[in-house]
């Protein structure tokens, strides 16, 4: 099969942080009310937080810095083994961030009259 793979991935740590949070989660806490209505309310009193979406997810991460290869299609089972080598040839790995995760995987044709 002709055509390459182009994959994105990011070097993960052991510090690194990924936390869902609940709207609900964070109208409940104390603190966080208490900075809103200084922010949004200043001077008014009996302030209630209510929202429709209780559901609704906030995602607290730690920003990574996105990296790309390319292989072969033939190659496809080994992606994240590639992707390991790809990051410790450019030397991505430090002390604590040993792993890897896949971000995005795409497909290209090299020949375009197909």
């Amino acid at each position: 099969m002709d055509g390459n793979i182009i994959v994105t991935y990011k070097v993960l740590c052991q510090t690194d942080v990924n936390k869902e949070i609940t709207l609900l989660e964070l109208l409940t806490n104390e603190k966080v009310l208490k900075v809103i209505k200084s922010e949004f309310a200043k001077g008014f009193r009996n302030i209630e937080l209510t929202t429709k979406e209780q559901g609704a997810l906030l995602k607290l991460e730690t920003a990574k810095e996105l990296h790309t290869f390319e292989v072969s299609k033939d190659d496809f089972a080994d992606i994240l083994a590639l992707a390991e080598d790809d990051a410790m040839t450019k030397k991505l790995f430090k002390k604590e961030c040993d792993r890897v995760e896949l971000v995005d995987i795409k497909t290209s044709c090299q020949n375009p009259e197909i």
